[in-house]
């Protein structure tokens, strides 16, 4: 009997649970129906054209372009040599001023030849009487006083006293160092009783009479360039001066390093402005080039294939170039372009192929 009615208790708490719950779930959605409705959301409005981008512009110009390039380069004398004894002894005689123009064979500096002098007039002398003696054999062997053989011994002795004379005639001249050629001797270091040594620098002679000139290009020049182009040199130390040089000779090998061509000119230097060891700027020119297409550097996109963007009818387009020279913040378009082209110099990273551009008033057709 317990045991029923409590199980009539417990069945009348889950009804009531369930009833409570019932009611709870009826009036939530009641105060939903009753609560105002939600604006619907508004449309989205179409898409419309999308805005010009605003940048700078230039047009493709057609120009006499001239032919060029520079480079800097070095002056040398056309003939310079450095003096030194090839033998040693103590100096004798100098016979130059510092600076001094020279002729050639004119004696620079005398070692002292006593010993060179004496062993000269000695063969000298050896030879006089090895001649005597030979002439007074033929004429004995013409008598038939001696034998052909004593004939033949007397003539070989003259000859060894003759190679004896030309030794001795080279031992004195090492003792005199004179100018190989014309031009200007350097500074001394060394006076009258000095000692010096065999191989010891003495004094430098320079022909400046004419000058060279060594200096570097690109290997891109290498197929116009030619002995006897003409070249513009200017230099520092004389400010508003230009002068004329000729290309003289070409290196054969280019180098695989820098990528690039020794080139060796020779210009004119009787009026002996210039000096060997100067800087000097090169102008070489190749001549003048008709309706060339230059652009502004700005406007190339680097990369792999070099691009502008090209302005056609409002509308910014990609057009690949290909570029020639450079000069002057300005490149040459070799082909991609036409003169008259409009084309992108400023702004190119707001642009999209395709994309409308604002073009300024100056630049619109």
């Amino acid at each position: 009997m317990k045991q029923m009615k409590r199980r009539g208790i417990v069945a009348l708490s889950l009804a009531g649970l369930i009833g409570l719950g019932y009611f709870a779930w009826s009036a939530n959605r009641a105060g939903q129906a009753v609560a105002a409705p939600e604006p619907a959301a508004k449309a989205a409005p179409a898409a419309g054209p999308a805005k010009p981008v605003a940048v700078e512009l230039a047009k493709v110009k057609a120009i006499d372009f001239a032919d060029e390039t520079s480079a800097v380069g070095t002056l040398k004398a056309a003939e310079s040599v450095v003096l030194r004894p090839e033998v040693s002894g103590r100096i004798a005689r100098i016979g130059f001023r510092d600076g001094a123009l020279v002729r050639r064979g004119d004696l620079l500096i005398g070692l002292d030849a006593t010993i060179q002098e004496a062993e000269l007039a000695q063969a000298k002398a050896n030879v006089e009487l090895a001649r005597t003696s030979f002439r007074r054999n033929e004429e004995l062997l013409a008598k038939k006083f001696i034998s052909p053989q004593a004939l033949d011994a007397s003539a070989a002795t003259l000859k060894v006293q003759e190679a004896a004379l030309q030794l001795a005639v080279a031992k004195a001249a090492k003792m005199r160092l004179v100018a190989p050629f014309a031009g200007i001797v350097g500074l001394r270091d060394v006076s009258v009783g000095g000692y010096v040594k065999e191989g010891e620098e003495l004094v430098n002679v320079d022909d400046i009479s004419s000058l060279r000139v060594d200096f570097r290009l690109a290997e891109a020049y290498f197929g116009r360039l030619r002995p006897g182009l003409a070249l513009e040199l200017s230099s520092d130390a004389l400010p508003g001066q230009t002068f004329t040089a000729t290309v003289e000779a070409i290196d054969p090998q280019l180098d695989p390093a820098a990528r690039s061509i020794a080139v060796r000119a020779r210009l004119d230097n009787r009026q002996g402005k210039l000096r060997p060891g100067m800087f000097v700027r090169v102008r070489v020119a190749f001549g003048e080039r008709k309706g060339v297409l230059m652009i502004p550097e700005e406007a190339v996109q680097p990369g792999a294939k070099p691009s502008v963007f090209r302005v056609v009818d409002g509308k910014a387009e990609v057009a690949p170039v290909r570029l020639g020279l450079r000069r002057d913040a300005q490149v040459e378009v070799v082909e991609g372009l036409a003169a008259g082209d409009l084309i992108v110099t400023a702004g190119q990273l707001k642009l999209r192929p395709g994309a409308p551009v604002k073009m300024p008033q100056a630049a619109q057709p």
